[in-house]
């Protein structure tokens, strides 16, 4: 485990979050956030209105530009998100879940919920240095965020498609050079 369990699985929420603006969208019912609160296992409010996931698809960009940020552009999203959700950690212990951050009440809505566990995530991410972990797929039609949590730092694609995709294409590419 490179971070803690909160902080990876909001770093895994967020980018999954994020790419599920890309073609095809992902997140396109109350269905969809149900399933994708219960993936992540967030806990708290959550309306299952068509309100709250316009609210929570208005994210998106945001989110995405965070995860594609410089260092010093994502401590100043960060510090922007935190201070615009007036967050104030406090360390929480629920369900199966030991000692970990919780910012804002669990009575915020879902989407303040999604961007300052996010933020607090990014906050392990720049202060060890690791935003090398965060970065764009490799596939050259796709601006998926991919999220590198392996110890040899070896993940090059957002999806298993987009890596099913070019090996594909390098198989072909290899057997078109030896004919």
């Amino acid at each position: 485990m490179v971070f803690a369990h909160d902080t990876e699985m909001a770093l895994q929420a967020a980018a999954t979050l994020a790419n599920s603006a890309l073609e095809p969208d992902t997140l396109e019912s109350v269905a969809d956030l149900d399933e994708l609160f219960s993936r992540f296992e967030y806990t708290g409010r959550h309306e299952r209105t068509r309100a709250e996931l316009d609210e929570v698809r208005a994210l998106r960009p945001r989110l995405y530009d965070l995860l594609t940020a410089d260092r010093d552009r994502a401590v100043e999203l960060v510090n922007g998100m935190l201070a615009e959700a007036r967050a104030l950690p406090r360390l929480v212990r629920h369900d199966h879940w030991d000692w970990h951050l919780h910012a804002v009440p669990d009575d915020a809505s879902l989407a303040t919920r999604f961007l300052v566990e996010t933020a607090m995530a990014m906050i392990d991410v720049i202060r060890a240095d690791e935003l090398s972990r965060l970065d764009v797929c490799a596939d050259d039609d796709c601006l998926g965020i991919v999220l590198d949590l392996s110890r040899n730092r070896s993940r090059r694609f957002c999806s298993n498609s987009c890596g099913n995709r070019n090996a594909v294409a390098a198989y072909r590419a290899r057997q078109a050079a030896s004919s």
